[in-house]
């Protein structure tokens, strides 16, 4: 195939897979842009999961993408390239066939939760994972809005080793922030786009059990600093979520546990979605973040790192920041039984569907040993 033939099937698809469900309906021999409900998946099994997994690895195969053209003429999978179609699901059916079944743990954050672009191709992204038979579990950060919340009540955040220092006031800010407005966004974008998504926080269900978290004074050895109300995993019931997994829902998970007095803890988002995947037995975490992945001092992506080269990389500083809480997470949850821990680039548009379900490296793989 020509290299200009295979640059305007690529745009094609592009403009035609990123359509939004309610921008394009199918008809018979036309793509279902439409998502259906559980029911009618089980009344029309054959079809409906058939065409739902073309559109799934049509829409992944972005590599050989040129960005979205509108082609109002192209509403059927019978214009597209042959050849392209069989190299797509060549590539992706794998993947499908590994993952499906499987529960996939995404921790979502970064510039992924505030550009509106990024949003929504996350949605839809979440989406087509659910279609294709994986069950992806979202767990959500939310610092940016926070500290713009802050702002507008004349406080300043700040931070300790990648933790918020977190007062009493600051945490009642934390709580409607994340369990309200960020939480409430990711769910109605998700139902937007024809998903079934549903909110929860670590005291829903007794999801998360938390602890008030001390951490390590690195200017007095031995002593524990206090930050607040800051916790850390002491233990997670995963019932509620198997149970919306289990009804065909997308759980979203504000990352606020809860103490034995009743006391609500701010944790890290990254922590959660660690023991979370650990808990839930998940096939694969993933954590988007704001760069490639893990870098080197000389500002170079390091694609595959061991649990040795992690520990050096700590105690030479090139891991820091908010980036410690991160690669500990991800490092404990692959010591703990995570088949794959990855760290993507969350500001690449389908970032998630390019980790999951393309053959291409992308980001940084965490391995335990």
């Amino acid at each position: 195939m020509h290299a200009r033939s295979c640059a305007a099937d690529g745009a094609r698809i592009a403009a035609f897979a990123v359509a939004a469900p309610h921008e394009t309906t199918g008809s018979q021999g036309h793509w279902p842009m439409h998502v259906p409900d559980p029911s009618e998946t089980r009344r029309r099994p054959a079809r409906t999961g058939f065409l739902a997994v073309q559109f799934a690895v049509f829409l992944v195969h972005l590599r050989n993408m040129l960005p979205a053209m509108s082609d109002p003429q192209l509403s059927s999978i019978d214009d597209i390239a042959p050849a392209l179609k069989a190299e797509v699901l060549a590539e992706a059916m794998p993947y499908i066939r590994k993952y499906h079944g499987k529960t996939v743990v995404i921790k979502y954050g970064g510039n992924a939760m505030t550009e509106e672009r990024l949003k929504r191709g996350f949605a839809r992204d979440v989406i087509l994972l659910k279609l294709v038979g994986i069950n992806p579990v979202v767990v959500h950060g939310g610092g940016p809005q926070i500290d713009q919340a802050l702002k507008k009540i004349g406080k300043q955040g700040t931070f300790i080793q990648g933790m918020r220092v977190t007062d009493e006031e600051t945490m009642e800010v934390v709580e409607w922030v994340l369990g309200g407005e960020v939480q409430q966004d990711i769910v109605m974008l998700i139902n937007q786009y024809g998903g079934q998504a549903v909110g929860l926080t670590g005291k829903d269900g007794g999801l998360i059990n938390a602890r008030k978290m001390l951490i390590p004074d690195r200017e007095n050895a031995g002593e524990l600093l206090d930050i607040g109300f800051v916790g850390e995993v002491d233990s997670i019931n995963p019932a509620v979520v198997r149970a919306l997994q289990d009804d065909a829902f997308i759980p979203v998970i504000s990352p606020i546990g809860v103490g034995e007095d009743g006391q609500a803890y701010n944790i890290n988002a990254d922590l959660v979605a660690g023991k979370l995947a650990t808990v839930l037995g998940a096939e694969k975490l993933v954590m988007m973040t704001n760069i490639p992945g893990v870098m080197d001092k000389d500002g170079k992506l390091l694609t595959d790192l061991s649990a040795r080269e992690i520990d050096d990389l700590f105690a030479d500083g090139t891991i820091s920041g908010g980036m410690l809480p991160k690669i500990s997470s991800a490092l404990d949850a692959a010591k703990s039984g995570v088949k794959s821990v990855h760290i993507v680039d969350g500001r690449i548009e389908h970032s998630v569907l390019l980790e999951i379900l393309t053959e291409q490296p992308f980001g940084t793989m965490i391995r335990s040993h």
